[in-house]
């Protein structure tokens, strides 16, 4: 079997990226034969042992040699850690270019590869155009719907567009099958395009244990040093887009008051509201808290083990991954009871509070570095390794690419 998976994102920076990437690992591990076609703004971009890459070039900031680029960054729904430009905002001659150009690509690669399946992500503009190919070259579909689509496809009714939906809904109609990240997703995905109705499977996201894995032989001191940070007895760590959905600002007027001396909060990760939230820490005159932009999955996998705990406030997060890798490190993790993290942050593994109550973060973060609550780290990362690892979730995708094509 052959899949070809295609992404609106590049493949580290977000989660739709990670999970892609993820899952065409495992797959490859299965002796399945993979191939992703992504957007990506670098000259070097991460390579995956036996996974052929297929970028479309996309232009930040400097020009790359010897390649073609679409003379815009890439677009998004909310922000990644590299393009800030969102999809509202592409001119009607962006989005014609951008269609043809990936027309065009997708084309090419099914005619090179000559995949089984396709498997998008994002029910949007790209899934939409892979369902135009895949029907021309009679080959399944299947979509992943990631929940910051279904951000976009309310944006549009808000604005009264319909460009990414009405893309949205000719990949529904096609579609063998819709995959959901969480129950929240599958009832939103349903409620918001009628078009998957009967379609929808929820299947958990997967972790890569292989990288997101507790370690006890990682040294604090040494991790904080290579970023420039000196030593501190607690840490709280936050990992993410910095874009208004994450919930960012309420971690910071958490910060503000269980901050202390002995206390670092790391914020990792980039996005458009990096200047504001750095405005905001220093109008609450908070010491330690260290932005330290986007970093490589080796050292959030150092971050998460030196953690005491990890916060996900998300105002309604689709699923949460940074939250599973987290617990893959052993780290408790302090997330919101909405969206689709109140499926696997239990009590066992960490504490849910309310949307927007930064009352209620503080003090969770702070009955656990004051030794309140106790979690067993060990069982934390067990429990992830057994429930949600990538290799422990292949065959569910498996089976369904087969009952799908």
């Amino acid at each position: 079997m052959k899949v070809l998976f295609i992404n609106h994102f590049p493949l580290t920076g977000s989660g739709s990226g990670v999970y892609t990437a993820n899952i065409a690992k495992g797959l490859t591990r299965k002796g399945i034969e993979t191939a992703i076609i992504f957007p990506e703004n670098r000259a070097e971009y991460e390579q995956y042992e036996n996974i052929k890459l297929y970028p479309v070039f996309f232009k930040n900031k400097e020009e790359i040699p010897g390649v073609n680029q679409i003379d815009m960054n890439f677009p998004c729904f909310t922000t990644h850690p590299r393009s800030t430009f969102n999809f509202k905002d592409m001119t009607l001659e962006q989005k014609k270019e951008y269609e043809q150009v990936f027309y065009k690509k997708i084309n090419k690669v099914i005619e090179e590869f000559k995949p089984d399946v396709v498997h998008a992500q994002h029910i949007w503009t790209l899934a939409g155009i892979a369902a135009k190919c895949s029907k021309e070259h009679n080959i399944p579909m299947i979509i992943t719907c990631h929940g910051t689509d279904l951000m976009g496809i309310q944006g549009e009714q808000e604005r009264n567009e319909n460009w990414g939906t009405n893309w949205a809904n000719e990949a529904a109609e096609y579609a063998s099958a819709i995959v959901t990240i969480s129950k929240d997703s599958n009832e939103l995905a349903e409620n918001i395009l009628p078009k998957t109705k009967g379609k929808t499977k929820w299947i958990r996201n997967g972790v890569d244990m292989s990288v997101f894995s507790k370690d006890d032989s990682i040294e604090k001191s040494k991790v904080l040093n290579s970023l420039g940070i000196e030593n501190y007895d607690k840490v709280v760590s936050f990992v993410g887009k910095l874009t208004n959905f994450k919930g960012v600002d309420v971690l910071l007027d958490a910060a503000s008051i269980y901050e202390k001396d002995n206390i670092l909060t790391i914020i990792a990760g980039d996005g458009e509201l990096r200047d504001s939230l750095q405005k905001q820490a220093k109008e609450l005159n908070l010491k330690n808290v260290k932005f330290i932009g986007n970093q490589p999955q080796s050292k959030l996998k150092e971050i998460y083990n030196i953690a005491d705990c990890s916060c996900v406030p998300s105002r309604r997060e689709p699923f949460g991954l940074v939250a599973i890798e987290a617990m893959a490190c052993g780290a408790p993790v302090i997330a919101t009871n909405e969206g689709g993290l109140p499926d696997f942050v239990t009590q066992d593994v960490g504490i849910l509070v309310n949307v927007e109550d930064a009352q209620s973060l503080a003090k969770s973060v702070t009955k656990i570095l004051n030794g309140e609550v106790l979690f067993d780290r060990n069982a934390i990362s067990n429990k992830i390794e057994k429930l949600y690892s990538q290799d422990a979730l292949i065959n569910e995708f498996l089976v369904f690419y087969t009952r799908n094509t």
